[in-house]
């Protein structure tokens, strides 16, 4: 099944089901109000809404719409919880790096994980309002898994069984805060703004052998400005995603709705290009002494799209651009 929402006032949208191809889109009420309700209510409804979008991709839904993804919202608005891992171990040694911090202990074998924010998600085509440019605005192209309720001490074969969708993630980062933050010992906060999602959020079954081994097999386009940024593939993620929800339940239950990030997909291979600025940067300062690519500007603008071998695009496409976040005054308030 695929799934979108569209912004309706409140907290969480209006549910869609949203046909393979991506064109058509139909209502998912009266079987479920939100993506939230489906999640909270897997069993109960998700039989209903199989035989819905069957409907749909048979063309039997009279009332099936154009389906618009520029005008959808996060498929999850907010969630009750967002864990981003780092499992692309290349990214993360890139990154060590980047900011010169010493090796992380047992990077091999333990994930790296983060608890980000996760009530105010951005959809696919809205501008991302930022302080200033001095922040370091960088874009990370990722894969993630929304699950349903995670029991603590859930293993990576146990947690693949708890995975209900599969979404692609922009997880902007202010990168002039990370290395402050992270010698803090309490983990990113300033450093990471709302994080931006794909308009569609879909069922594991969706990709067919695209999906395996916990890993999402598909490349990530990714554009700035109009111009080639990288392509890397999923199949190099060193976490499997089960792996990534064990190490998040392994002192604490996942509630229904919780999303996991795969972090930054990367490649060994240089050709594949890069998911996010940060990581073209080391490799121009490893290969050619110095970083010459630049942070988001105002006005820059990113479009990322996973694509299969046949170019199908699954998720749809993010496109975003950055702008300047009004200050106080400009809303009403003081400077």
């Amino acid at each position: 099944m695929k799934f979108a929402t569209l912004p309706n006032g409140g907290k969480d949208g209006r549910l869609l089901l949203v046909s393979r191809d991506l064109r058509h889109a139909v209502e998912a009420a009266p079987i479920a109000a939100t993506l939230l309700d489906v999640l909270e209510r897997w069993n109960e409804v998700a039989p209903a809404l199989q035989a819905r979008y069957d409907e749909l991709n048979g063309a039997r839904v009279p009332e099936a719409r154009r389906f618009d993804p520029d005008a959808c919202a996060a498929p999850l608005p907010r969630s009750p919880q967002w864990c981003d891992g780092s499992a692309f171990l290349n990214h993360g040694r890139l990154m060590e790096q980047a900011f010169n911090t010493p090796p992380i202990p047992e990077f091999d074998t333990v994930p790296v994980m983060y608890q980000g924010a996760s009530d105010d998600f951005l959809g696919p085509s809205y501008d991302v309002p930022l302080p200033d440019e001095a922040g370091g605005i960088d874009f990370e192209g990722e894969f993630g898994v929304v699950v349903d309720r995670v029991p603590m001490g859930a293993s990576a074969s146990d947690a693949m069984r708890y995975i209900r969708l599969l979404v692609q993630i922009n997880d902007w980062s202010l990168r002039a805060y990370g290395p402050r933050e992270m010698k803090t010992g309490f983990g990113f906060l300033q450093a990471k703004p709302s994080t931006a999602f794909a308009p569609v959020a879909i069922t594991p079954d969706e990709l067919g052998d695209d999906w395996r081994d916990g890993r999402v097999h598909l490349s990530l386009h990714v554009e700035r400005n109009g111009s080639w940024f990288g392509h890397p593939h999923g199949r190099e993620m060193n976490f499997s995603f089960g792996e990534l929800i064990a190490h998040a339940t392994r002192t604490r239950c996942l509630t229904a709705g919780s999303i996991v990030g795969s972090g930054t997909v990367s490649n060994v291979d240089r050709s594949a290009g890069s998911a996010c600025i940060a990581e073209r940067r080391v490799i121009e300062m490893i290969d050619e002494g110095a970083a010459r690519t630049s942070f988001m500007r105002f006005g820059d603008r990113v479009r990322m799209v996973a694509r299969d071998e046949a170019g199908n695009a699954p998720f749809g496409v993010i496109d975003q651009r950055v702008v300047r976040a009004p200050r106080r005054d400009e809303r009403g308030g003081k400077a």
